[in-house]
Parts: structure tokens; C-alpha cells; sequence
């Protein structure tokens, strides 16, 4: 069954009404009142929840709000400051720990957004068209599923989810479905990226073989800090954060925002990562590895997290090449000359960093050859047109173009730029580093049947048990 067989009809008809303020208790539901069924067209407002609006989910929210084709329907976070947009309220610690990651508000949303704690309440309201969700990682595949089961489309941050057998549970639920699902992988929106995603298959740079990313963040000596367990503010519903996780106490350095330094909710590959390697696996126009190692550790920061600060997974693919991507938080300077993306083939080397633009050295001849070059040097930059968009057309910014693209899909009901599968195999590709050093050996990899075919200590990591009443 094709993804483009199952995503041909809308479905049929929304009930649209307007509603009044939910309220922020578990039980507030939105009423409706002389709805009408409507099919949406290329001028109607697509009306949009938002499940998860602190750092991240205000960011992509501002994203949509941009787009006239837009409404902002209702808004759900599990911290009710984020949810009532007022900065004044949140905890005074928040602001000093992590002031970049929380948002500024204050946006003049009326009384008819409906705003909720729960975001199974949200999804109760038929005349939300769209979701997105830009909850904590480990939220994301059962409310993915549920807004899928409730009959909205679907725009989903990366990673997609916090384990494979996650990924494919989505999968079977959206087969069945005809709703459009979209992930966040934002090096997708990418004009420059869609030009090479054509063009190194075809052998831009002869036969590619090798590829290096990184990510590098030197957090030494204190990283994020040793704290003891304490109450969350008042305001913060931490079971609820929580969600299908084991119950722990709450940390003042788990959660917002650092939860991506706890493997339990999150990880470096995961979170930063996953850009990476989808992009290398576009590039590569490859499904998955054959073989996965990862080394590294915590060498050097002495603080809580539970992942390493060091960290390289090399990856081996079926058509013949390989690829690195090292985590280095003990240190500082990317490890690619120029960018974090260098490309080696054949015929010449590419450098990337950005998403305007690279640069094509061509390859020097080696032991018994006698070529002067087999391309020439290329450098290609994106020529900005003014008011945030590009000469053909689109945003300079990524992520903007993603979700224009989504809402366009809706419409149409095509494939949208990053779909669900290509975000299950890239975030699985993340998932397969970790589990290498999980297990301390190197994994084989059958992508038919999703499963490691030499360590069966490494399936048990395929998959967790969720904490009661959640299922997956």
C-alpha cells in the first residue's frame, strides 16, 4: 500500500463553529453551536491546535500564525503560563536557567482560543482541522496517534519518536487513515538542500563514499548542573509531562528544557542528530544502514546527565559508503572544514553549514593517476529577495517553507515535503546509534523486518513499556 494511495481524499466534512475560552481544567471542552460542514478550499482558514507551545512549539506557532491561511484554534501545554502566553508568570527559576528557551509571549489571541491542559480535550474539538505537536520527545508518537485517530492532519517535531517499534505503531495507525502527517525535519525546507537531494544521486561529485557531521557544544566544566529533587511549581503539571514515562521526582534541570541531556526523554542525536542524518540519507538516496557503531561516554562533565558529552557513530550503507556524525559537548570547533555537512566523492569534496548555499572542492589525483581534475570548482549561493522569502519563490527560513508546504497538503492532500516514513527512518537512524552504545558492539541491521540481526540484547531496546493508564 502506497502513502500517496492513502492520502487522496479529505476527509469528508469538519463541523466549524466558534468557541468560547475552554478554561485550563482537565475537563473543559469547546461547545459548538450551529456548526456547518464545510470542505476546506484554497481560501478557507485552516484551523490549527497547538500541543506544545513552550520553546520550540512558539517558534513553529509564529510560523503559522504568518500564513493568512492560518487560524490559531486552541493551545494545550502541561505549564499554564505557556498556555495563558503571560512571561510574567513563569517560575522566576525558569527565566534564569534557561532564558533563550523561554518564549516571550504575549501574543493578542482571543477569547475564542481554546486553551487546555489535556490534549485529548483539544482533539475532542471537531472544528480543529490540524495539530501541531511540539511536545518533549517521548510525547510525540501516542499524541500523534491520537490526533490521527481523532481525524486531524498532523504536524509532528522530530525526533518522531523515542523508539522504533514507536515509529512503526504510527505507521500502521496513518495507513489506515487518510489524514496528511508532516515531521519536522527542517533541512527538507531547504532550497539549497532539495537542489543536492537531485543532483548527488546523479553524481554531482562522482560516487559519493564518505560523510562527516557534528555537532559541538562545549558545555565544560558544569554542563546542566547537579540538582536534587524538589517540588515543580505549582502551575507545572509534571504526571502529566511525564506521561507514559516512569514516575520520577521532579528536577529543576529535566524539565522544560533539559530534558534532551536525560536519555529516559532525549538525547544530542535525537535532538540535534537527526537533522544530520536525515540529511545524509537523502543525500545518499538510501532506506537505512547495514551497520551501526557508536563509541563515547562521559569523559569530561561531571554533572547529571545520562548521556555522554563524547560521542561518533559510523554508519555503513548498502550501496557502498559511510557516514560519521560525532557529539562533541567537551570541546569546541565543528570538525568539517567549512560547515557542519562535508560530502566526499569521487570527483570533488562538498562543504555545507548553512541553508543558502555550499562549496564544491574538486578532488586532487592520488598514486598512479594521471588526470588534472575530473569537475570543476562550484560555489552556489541562494540570493535572498527581500521580506523573508527567496528569488524562487519560497522562505529563507527552513522550517517557514515546511509549514507552508503543510498547510498546502491539506489542501491537496499530497505527500508533504518530509512525510511520516522518511521521519520514522531518519529519527530510527538516531535511535540505531544509541542502542550501539547501549549494547557496546556494532549492530547489524535488516530495515525490512526492523530488527538487529546480531544481538538480541539490542531489540530489547526496540521498544519500552509505557507507565499505566497510557498505551501505545
Amino acid at each position: 500500500m502506497t502513502a500517496n494511495s492513502k492520502k487522496t481524499t479529505r476527509r469528508a466534512f469538519l463541523s466549524k463553529t466558534g468557541m468560547a475560552a475552554a478554561g485550563l481544567t482537565v475537563g473543559a471542552t469547546s461547545m459548538s453551536h450551529a456548526s456547518y460542514s464545510r470542505i476546506i478550499g484554497s481560501n478557507d482558514k485552516i484551523r490549527v491546535g497547538f500541543i506544545g507551545v513552550g520553546n520550540r512549539g512558539t517558534q513553529v506557532m509564529h510560523e503559522f500564525i504568518n500564513e493568512p491561511d492560518c487560524e490559531v484554534a486552541a493551545l494545550c501545554d502541561v505549564y499554564e503560563p505557556y498556555v495563558l502566553r503571560d512571561r510574567s508568570k513563569v517560575d522566576p527559576r525558569y527565566i534564569e536557567m534557561v532564558p533563550r528557551q523561554v518564549p516571550q509571549m504575549g501574543e493578542d489571541f482571543s477569547d475564542r482560543v481554546g486553551r487546555y491542559k489535556d490534549y485529548r480535550k483539544l482533539l475532542e474539538d471537531k472544528s480543529i482541522d490540524a495539530v501541531y505537536i511540539g511536545t518533549p520527545d517521548h510525547w510525540h508518537p501516542l499524541q500523534t496517534i491520537d490526533a490521527i485517530k481523532a481525524g486531524k492532519d498532523v504536524y509532528v517535531e522530530k525526533p518522531l519518536t523515542k523508539s522504533i517499534h514507536e515509529g512503526r505503531a504510527i505507521m500502521r495507525v496513518w495507513e489506515q487513515s487518510s489524514q496528511v502527517v508532516a515531521v519536522g525535519l527542517n533541512r527538507r525546507g531547504s532550497t539549497t538542500y532539495q537542489k543536492l537531494s537531485k543532483e548527488i544521486p546523479e553524481g554531482k561529485i562522482g560516487k559519493v563514499t564518505f560523510a562527516i557531521s557534528n555537532h559541538v557544544s562545549n558545555m565544560y566544566p558544569v554542563g546542566i548542573g547537579k540538582m536534587k529533587p524538589e517540588r515543580p511549581p505549582k502551575d507545572f503539571d509534571w504526571d502529566m509531562w511525564l506521561g507514559p514515562k516512569a514516575y520520577r521526582p521532579y528536577q529543576y534541570n529535566i524539565a522544560p528544557y533539559m530534558f534532551r541531556w536525560w536519555e529516559e526523554y532525549d538525547n544530542q542525536i535525537l535532538n540535534n542528530g537527526v537533522h544530520s542524518l536525515d540529511l545524509i540519507r537523502w543525500l545518499f538516496n538510501e532506506k537505512a544502514p547495514v551497520a551501526i557503531t557508536t563509541l563515547g561516554g562521559r569523559y569530561a562533565i561531571d554533572d547529571d546527565r545520562t548521556i555522554p558529552d563524547t560521542m561518533q557513530t559510523i554508519f555503513e550503507f548498502p550501496s557502498g559508503a559511510m557516514a560519521t556524525f560525532t557529539q562533541l559537548e567537551a570541546s569546541s570547533g565543528s570538525i568539517v572544514s567549512e560547515g557542519f555537512l562535508e560530502l566526499r566523492g569521487t570527483n570533488g569534496t562538498l562543504y555545507t553549514g548553512g541553508n543558502n548555499g555550499y562549496k564544491i572542492v574538486p578532488t586532487t589525483k592520488g598514486q598512479f593517476q594521471t588526470w588534472d581534475k575530473l569537475m570543476d570548482a562550484e560555489t552556489f549561493e541562494v540570493e535572498s529577495a527581500g521580506k523573508g522569502k527567496l528569488i524562487d519563490g519560497s522562505y529563507a527560513n527552513p522550517s517557514a517553507n515546511l509549514v507552508r508546504n503543510f498547510l498546502d497538503c491539506i489542501k491537496s492532500r499530497k505527500q508533504p515535503l518530509v512525510s511520516l516514513e522518511d521521519g520514522h527512518l531518519s529519527t530510527n537512524m538516531a535511535h540505531l546509534a544509541t542502542i550501539s552504545l547501549h549494547v557496546q558492539q556494532t549492530l547489524k541491521w535488516d530495515a525490512e523486518k526492523e530488527r538487529v540481526t546480531n544481538c538480541d540484547k539490542a531489540n530489547e531496546y526496540l521498544s519500552y513499556e509505557y507507565r499505566s493508564p497510557w498505551k501505545l
